[in-house]
C-alpha cells in the first residue's frame, strides 16, 4: 500500500490549505485514514482519522472546529481541510493507514497503530 501526501504549502494566518493523500495497492475502503503532524524536534502528533465509510471522524482537541477530515473511497483519496490556519499549525503532515474489518469501530489516534504512512506534505503558516 502506497500513500501519496499532496496539497501543502505557504499560507498566512486566518487561511485555508486542503491536503490530499492518494492511496494504492489496497482496497481503500477496507483502509482506516489518519492524519498525523511532526514538527521538528517534537513527536508526531495525530490530527484526525476518519472511518472505512466516512461515517464518524475524530479531532485532536488543537483542530476541532478548524479542520475536517473526509474521503472519497471512488477516488481512493482522503483529505484534510484545514481552516482557520496558525502558526502553531505549521509542520509536516502525514497521511496514514490501518486497515481494519468492518465490524472494528475503534477511531485510531496514536502512530503505532497505523501500518501505513505517506511522505508528508510541508505546511508553513505566516504571522
Amino acid at each position: 500500500v502506497q500513500l501519496q501526501a499532496s496539497g501543502g504549502g505557504l499560507v498566512q494566518a486566518g487561511g485555508s490549505l486542503r491536503l490530499s493523500c492518494a492511496v494504492s495497492g489496497g482496497t481503500f475502503s477496507r483502509y482506516y485514514m489518519g492524519w498525523f503532524r511532526q514538527a521538528p524536534g517534537k513527536e508526531r502528533e495525530f490530527v484526525a482519522g476518519i472511518r472505512r465509510s466516512g461515517d464518524s471522524t475524530s479531532y485532536a482537541d488543537s483542530v476541532k472546529g478548524r479542520f475536517t477530515i473526509s474521503r472519497d473511497n471512488a477516488k481512493n483519496t482522503v483529505y484534510l481541510q484545514m481552516n482557520s490556519l496558525r502558526p502553531e499549525d505549521a509542520s509536516v503532515y502525514h497521511c496514514a493507514a490501518k486497515r481494519l474489518i468492518l465490524t472494528d469501530t475503534r477511531h485510531l489516534s496514536t502512530a503505532f497503530e497505523y501500518d501505513y504512512w505517506g511522505q508528508g506534505t510541508q505546511v508553513t503558516v505566516s504571522s
